[in-house]
């Protein structure tokens, strides 16, 4: 009988003994100064692409105040801040590093009044019930330690009508883009991140979550039982990339 798929909770960057997140942690600070050039070379820079259509879906709504969870560098949140105008936007991270590459992105953008930057751990959001518009997570969903958790604490902090929008990396279900898929992030991403950040745990980790991430349907019957209502998703490039949109 066939193994059952590990789930993405337990998928951890370094060790399998001990919690996922201070590996977590770890982890975005050792790679943070390298983190974006890493993106744009793995991704071949389509991942810009997935960035562009997931802000042009969440402008439809016009949310005026955006928290932006695992906003890593910053980059969906200034890219948010450029194409929506809202009028605040704050990015949430458990790492210190990825962020005050974010705020240094920020600086320069001249968008230090409209984007900040806070340290929160996803699953004990310190934000008010009903305090955003919109809840964003790009390429973040998989690093959470309890995905259900986090999912609830977005759906709490979310007003009423307000949408959750998650961009993550997905496992392409058919051939031949399955397979080579397959190759290219169990050979090449490895070799390639750890040439380029000099940690080849940490693009490893990739792969695995990416694996053990719930994929489309399961994913939306996740973020139902969250208490998201009308789930929407979209399978972008052939299904490396998913969109998801949930209404509070």
């Amino acid at each position: 009988m066939a193994a059952e798929p590990l789930n993405v909770e337990h998928i951890k960057p370094y060790a399998e003994e001990g919690e996922k997140r201070p590996q977590v942690e770890q982890m975005f600070d050792n790679i943070a100064p390298t983190y974006d050039r890493l993106n744009h070379t793995l991704s071949f820079g389509i991942d810009r692409c997935w960035r562009r259509k997931a802000v042009r879906r969440l402008a439809q709504h016009h949310p005026q105040r955006i928290l932006d969870i695992a906003t890593g560098t910053g980059d969906f949140a200034l890219l948010c801040a450029h194409e929506i105008k809202p009028q605040a936007i704050v990015g949430a991270d458990i790492s210190e590093g990825m962020m005050q590459q974010g705020r240094e992105k920020t600086a320069r953008a001249g968008l230090s009044d409209v984007i900040r930057f806070q340290a929160e751990d996803c699953t004990r959001l310190s934000f008010p019930d009903a305090n955003f518009d919109a809840v964003t997570c790009a390429f973040g969903v998989r690093n959470f330690q309890e995905l259900e958790t986090a999912l609830s604490e977005m759906r709490r902090v979310l007003r009423p009508g307000g949408h959750a929008l998650i961009l993550e990396l997905s496992a392409p279900p058919r051939f031949p883009m399955k397979q080579l898929f397959w190759l290219y992030s169990h050979m090449l991403m490895p070799t390639l991140g750890a040439l380029l950040s000099h940690d080849r745990r940490a693009y490893s980790y990739l792969t695995h979550s990416i694996e053990a991430f719930p994929q489309a349907e399961k994913m939306e019957l996740i973020l139902r039982q969250a208490g998201f209502s009308q789930v929407e998703w979209k399978r972008l490039t052939f299904g490396i990339c998913t969109l998801f949109i949930a209404s509070a």
